[in-house]
């Protein structure tokens, strides 16, 4: 919530309309990840819902790291389910080079597949 009206501040003060907003939701409870708690998120959406100058337009998440790509799926069909009773026909982004395909599946709207074009980053 400090977050949302620090964005509505700098969006009044810059004099934007609107700016889109996707959340991200934690629904493994990694430490290593960010997101809102599913416990938590339905406070969060109804207070983005009264802020003026930011659009609720989806649900991020970032499941764990499996091997098998399918074992990602409950963590997308949650996502999904969440997405359909808050914000039916939002965005929804999840899944990333390792298992967007099973995200489109469970109806993925945004996907981020960097390492499948550019390759592994050296690090």
């Amino acid at each position: 919530i400090e977050l949302a009206e620090r964005l509505q501040r700098i969006c009044e003060e810059e004099g934007r309309e609107r700016l889109s907003v996707l959340v991200q939701v934690d629904l493994a409870g990694e430490e290593t990840k960010s997101g809102i708690p599913e416990a938590k998120l339905e406070e969060l959406v109804d207070h983005l819902r009264g802020c003026r100058q930011l659009s609720f337009d989806g649900l991020m998440v970032l499941p764990p790291f499996f091997d098998d790509p399918e074992a990602t799926r409950p963590y997308f069909k949650k996502l999904r389910q969440l997405r359909d009773e808050m914000v039916p026909g939002g965005q929804l982004s999840m899944g990333m080079s390792d298992d967007f395909e099973v995200a489109i599946e469970e109806g993925a709207t945004i996907v981020r597949v960097g390492t499948a074009i550019f390759g592994s980053r050296n690090t």
